[in-house]
């Protein structure tokens, strides 16, 4: 991320009683001086002889109907918006998915950033088809999925970057989630943390009897000091202190989770590799994993070449035929 002008928010209920993905977004767009996006997939089918038998026009009437409904709920928004002094247009599409839906409009729109609020109900990384998981898996965006709907104050930023590069990361992986949590503590005059996940040497990898109790803690003793000169290296030119560079002997998943809790982290921005088949059921997504332990917004960040590209065609509106059954009695 260098820099943020534009930010689309994915708006899924514009009459909620509160927006947290609007608001985060809106703090976004103000500390950056960046314009807003608010936009609006209509998924929902129209349904033939609900939506369109009474109406003279037809189906191109429930469609206009529909989408200038829609609209006015945005402008609505928009407006309470502009008057904080925030650049603000609405935008809404027949389009499906929602996730293939928002990733056409901010790829049209380019949008240097999507922000949506989580669904509700997610419990299980293995749950892959979901709308969350499927818009972070497949935007060539940075997303920012908001889990908490409280407003920044101050935050405190958490990258997790990965100085060993598993599963194939690109070097430039790290810099990038380095440089945009930088970017967000900077204007959001908050603070910058980082943390490295190493996964110690376990003790059932040394035959009994074969090694002593003290080289056992020798060996570990020079894996965790060698993970702390390839943090300590991943951070030369980030300007990060010592003190708020975190090194921990876990799994990345639970590592995340447990430095981003002892801080109190706001936002844990992160990268993430998209795959697909029997590799992804082998190796799993730590993004994945991490998503449902943290209670604290997320920033996922992935090599744009390698994420799988949608379909740029809309699919317009979907329509369904009502069906009535005579009563049975």
């Amino acid at each position: 991320m260098d820099g943020i002008r534009r930010i689309l928010v994915a708006v899924k209920e514009p009459a909620a009683k509160t927006l947290p993905a609007v608001r985060k977004a809106a703090e976004l767009a103000k500390a950056f001086g960046a314009e807003l996006v608010l936009f609006q997939s209509i998924a929902l089918p129209l349904y033939l002889e609900g939506n369109v038998s009474y109406m003279n026009g037809g189906l191109a009437d429930a469609e206009r109907c529909t989408r200038d409904a829609c609209e006015r709920s945005l402008e609505a928004i928009a407006c309470k918006l502009r008057r904080k002094g925030i650049e603000v247009c609405v935008s809404t599409q027949f389009d499906y998915p929602i996730y293939e839906a928002v990733i056409r409009e901010a790829t049209r729109l380019k949008v240097d950033l999507i922000v949506a609020e989580q669904h509700h109900g997610h419990h299980a990384a293995s749950l892959l088809h979901l709308v969350d998981w499927e818009l972070l898996r497949l935007s060539p965006i940075p997303v920012l999925l908001v889990k908490d709907p409280r407003a920044y104050r101050r935050p405190k930023v958490l990258a997790a970057v990965d100085p060993d590069h598993t599963y194939a990361k690109p070097v430039w992986l790290d810099r990038e989630i380095l440089n945009a949590g930088q970017e967000i503590a900077r204007a959001l005059h908050g603070s910058l943390h980082a943390v490295h996940a190493y996964v110690p040497i376990p003790a059932l990898a040394f035959p009994t009897g074969a090694i002593s109790e003290e080289d056992v803690e020798t060996i570990h003793t020079r894996c965790r000091e060698k993970a702390n000169k390839k943090l300590k290296r991943a951070l030369r030119d980030a300007e990060i202190r010592s003190s708020v560079a975190h090194v921990i002997g876990r799994h990345p998943a639970d590592a995340i989770a447990e430095v981003a809790s002892q801080i109190h982290s706001s936002l844990v921005v992160m990268g993430a590799i998209s795959r697909s088949g029997f590799k992804r059921l082998l190796i799993g997504n730590t993004a994945e994993r991490v998503l449902d332990r943290l209670s604290c917004d997320v920033l996922v960040i992935k090599p744009a070449h390698l994420v799988k590209k949608i379909p740029q065609k809309r699919r317009g509106a979907a329509h369904a035929r009502l069906r009535l059954h005579p009563l049975i009695v």
